[in-house]
């Protein structure tokens, strides 16, 4: 069955082949059997639904993806995802106030594991010893050096995984810092880190901070990023937003100056 993928908006993760399609139906229409609208931002619902309508007049078509609720299943390279990106768990332990993975896929759940390169795990780490080794042998064998964006939660980080981590020397590694318990556990994180060769001015560590959530502050919230840098990591600035995606607008400049590793390797070197 030949199945056209339909995305609200285009990004780096968004695949590229010719049944692929960001946003409305083209004039000359694909020949397929079906459409799958895939939403994975939440503010991206509305457009979602749109364009659901919009191919429903030609195609069955069934909306789905993260932002619906949708718990996801097993894994498949290459659909809802461009080629080189893989997940090999779902859901996470923790209960964060403001993250939906845990309500939408509960507990961690390993899932076969497939080819790939740059890892988009809820919470890798928090799988058994026996898929996170299964996980980096997959890796070794990629055609690229390996990448973890989809972040990984310092209050884990054991010292075995370390040792994997230096032998696969990854291109890059991110962490988070999202609430004040993520801190000490970051330290720590960055601590293993550079002992086995991992530094900030080598541009592999990585931190989501996350910023501009109810009652945060500029002071606050640039406190965090310094605090990250001094933990060893380059931080990444995540602006947060509500259900609705609403977010205070008076933060989008704050965000922007945390998220570009050229500015803030600038701001590192200046400030000593």
């Amino acid at each position: 069955m030949n199945i056209a993928r339909v995305f609200p908006r285009k990004t780096k993760a968004t695949p590229t082949d010719p049944l692929a399609f960001i946003g409305e139906p083209p004039l000359f229409l694909p020949d397929v059997n079906e459409v799958h609208i895939s939403v994975t931002f939440s503010w991206d619902l509305a457009r979602a639904q749109r364009l659901a309508k919009a191919w429903g007049h030609y195609f069955p078509t069934k909306l789905g993806g993260p932002a619906t609720g949708m718990r996801g299943e097993e894994f498949t390279p290459g659909i809802y995802l461009k080629p080189g990106y893989v997940i090999t768990s779902r859901g996470c332990p923790n209960r964060c106030w403001f993250c939906e993975v845990w309500r939408r896929d509960g507990d961690i759940r390993e899932l076969p594991i497939t080819d790939g390169w740059n890892v988009l795990d809820d919470n890798l780490l928090a799988c058994s010893e026996t898929h996170i080794r299964a996980v980096f042998e997959m890796l070794k064998r990629q055609p690229h050096r390996a990448q973890f964006t989809g972040g990984l939660e310092a209050a884990q980080l054991q010292d075995w995984h370390v040792d994997l981590l230096e032998e696969l020397n990854p291109q890059s590694i991110f962490f988070a810092y999202d609430t004040e318990d993520d801190y000490e556990p970051l330290v720590d994180a960055g601590w293993r880190l550079q002992r086995a060769g991992f530094f900030i001015y080598s541009r592999k560590l990585y931190c989501y901070v996350l910023v501009g959530y109810p009652r945060d502050t500029f002071e606050a919230a640039e406190s965090r990023c310094w605090q990250t840098v001094d933990a060893g990591f380059i931080p990444f600035a995540m602006l947060y937003r509500d259900h609705q995606g609403k977010f205070d607008r008076t933060w989008r400049r704050f965000q922007r100056s945390w998220c570009r590793p050229a500015a803030i390797m600038s701001q590192i070197q200046d400030r000593g």
